[in-house]
């Protein structure tokens, strides 16, 4: 794919990127008949505001586009799709910072679920702008789209199958070693809850796994995969579930990262654990009150059959846990209580480590894709008290959910662990630029590059570590 972005082959229209700050220099050094056009437009560099400008023969001749001071992504996001149809190139002197930022944005912008529809319009073409990292761009796109993709196909074409069916073409593509655990052979292994959440769809529930990298810290990535949330016995209102084909969004996240951190052969020992399930009700499904013992051996009541994710995630967590990562870091589309608190654009962020949350926040700010921090605030966790269980998987307060979702996963992470957990939408309601209604990457960008940043930090401070992987130790009885 070429994302809209190509050689500097052939004629090109120019885009001059301009400032609010330097707009009135930039209008004093066009000509009469130019000043006219763009007043009578009444056009201001507006970040992300764009104008033709006629040519002599009446066609285009260039056009002007508002931008924001340093890198800009979003400025560029709508133009593949609102310019004529047609090759442009950017004019003017732009940091290599700036012409990636440029080129990512129109690669973004350029997105298009078309799997069950007849190609659209061509869209418009942007030439490689000087300077960009061709490579880093690529590589940023094609995740974005993977999550993208995954999170907008409906559940008839997205089950549990067809989600290790990604992940090992995942797998394939950069040799990473591939295994799936299905159906009754959780309950042998001991991924109770894996296997309860699921086992009520005529899909088998799975934990799908990627093993990658024999040198340097290692790093596990877990993602929420449920490919359908009917809620269970706690059935959702029709409402409700016209969005639960994106409740996989986790695991579409974790995986990009995944192929991020294995398409820059960072050096690290990879782990992706993915859960994937359907929660359905049939005459086997998993029934409110009923007491799961998990992979760690603690056990759950549950309050809620709609709070599965949690439940799915706690195995994983733990099963990740027993490797003694370095990194853990957990993506799910977990609680509604987070889109309360912070709106549907932004990430909720919980970590037990301050130094990794604050990385992942001024990476995210850094590279446009921001997350908020909540606290894991310990008094909280007295509501998932049971009296006849180690935890229940809901609060018995009723508020703060979110934060008592991620006490509830912080039971199944042990304090030596650097832990984060992200709480996201994974999707767009409405059309943004650079980022169409649908599925979206969130806190993607963000994790990858606080992971260059750490990787390359913790190569200085730290004592060189062995190059053959640990084997997993399950620590603990499993009764």
């Amino acid at each position: 794919m070429t994302h809209q972005l190509v050689d500097g082959r052939g004629k090109a229209l120019a885009i001059e990127p301009v400032t609010k700050t330097g707009f009135k220099d930039w209008l004093k050094g066009r000509r009469a008949g130019e000043r006219a056009w763009i007043e009578d437009h009444g056009y201001v560099a507006k970040p992300g505001r764009f104008l033709a400008l006629p040519s002599a023969r009446g066609g285009i001749g260039s056009v002007v586009l508002g931008v924001a001071d340093g890198p800009d992504i979003w400025s560029w996001g709508d133009l593949s799709t609102k310019l004529p149809v047609g090759r442009y190139r950017i004019d003017g002197h732009q940091t290599p910072l700036q012409a990636s930022a440029a080129a990512l944005g129109w690669a973004l912008g350029s997105y298009r679920f078309t799997r069950y529809l007849k190609p659209g319009r061509k869209l418009a073409e942007l030439v490689w702008p000087a300077g960009a990292d061709r490579t880093r761009v690529k590589r940023l796109v094609d995740s974005t789209f993977l999550v993208r993709d995954l999170i907008n196909t409906p559940a008839e074409d997205m089950g549990p199958s067809h989600l290790a069916d990604a992940a090992r073409a995942v797998a394939k593509q950069y040799g990473a070693k591939f295994r799936v655990t299905v159906g009754d052979e959780l309950l042998k292994k001991g991924y109770r809850t894996i296997h309860a959440v699921g086992r009520a769809s005529t899909r088998p529930p799975r934990l799908i796994e990627l093993s990658w990298g024999t040198r340097g810290p290692k790093i596990a990535l877990i993602g929420k995969g449920v490919c359908f949330d009917s809620g269970g016995y706690d059935l959702k209102q029709a409402s409700g579930m016209l969005q639960m084909k994106k409740d996989m969004g986790g695991a579409a996240h974790a995986l990009a990262l995944g192929r991020l951190i294995m398409d820059a052969k960072l050096p690290v020992r990879l782990r992706v654990l993915l859960p994937a399930v359907e929660n359905l009700v049939a005459g086997n499904a998993f029934k409110p009150l009923d007491i799961i013992r998990t992979f760690k051996g603690l056990t759950v009541e549950i309050g809620n059959t709609d709070a599965e994710g949690r439940l799915i995630l706690c195995d994983a967590l733990a099963e990740a846990d027993n490797d003694e990562p370095d990194l853990m870091i957990d993506f799910a589309t977990l609680t509604g209580a987070a889109r309360v608190a912070l709106g549907t654009d932004l990430p909720a962020l919980f970590a037990n480590d301050d130094d990794i949350a604050e990385r992942i926040l001024a990476a995210g700010r850094l590279v446009d894709d921001e997350l908020w921090r909540l606290p894991l605030y310990q008094p909280y966790a007295k509501g998932l008290e049971s009296k006849l269980a180690d935890l229940n998987n809901v609060s018995s307060s009723g508020q703060g959910g979110a934060i008592s979702a991620a006490l509830f996963l912080e039971a199944f992470v042990s304090k030596r662990t650097k832990w984060v957990h992200i709480d996201l939408m994974a999707s767009n309601g409405l059309h943004r630029p650079g980022r169409p209604a649908g599925g979206e990457a969130m806190g993607l960008r963000a994790c990858f590059a606080m992971i260059e940043d750490w990787i390359g930090t913790r190569a200085k401070d730290a004592a060189p570590v062995k190059a053959s992987p640990a084997k997993s130790k399950r620590r603990g009885k499993r009764r």
